[in-house]
């Protein structure tokens, strides 16, 4: 591989991440690394060994943007 290709994959991936960027802003979406999203299931766990289910539900909604039915799914999974 010889500069102008190094550089050409470079120029795509930038590429790439601005298209990306642009759809988590369009779909309303934040991002977060594993260790954010360890971090937020984290706080749901410790919402449902409270036995506050329905909290842990909320939060889920709030970090993941889904839906009732999902989010139940998901802390359903967790429990």
């Amino acid at each position: 591989m010889d500069q102008y290709d190094f550089d050409a994959l470079k120029a795509r991936v930038a590429e790439l991440e601005d298209k990306i960027k642009f759809l988590y802003r369009r779909l309303n979406i934040e991002y977060m690394d594993g260790d954010m999203a360890q971090a937020m299931d984290s706080k749901i766990r410790q919402l449902l060994l409270q036995g506050n289910k329905i909290e842990a539900i909320k939060v889920y909604r709030e970090i993941y943007n889904v839906g009732l039915a999902e989010a139940k799914q998901a802390v359903d999974a967790m429990e």
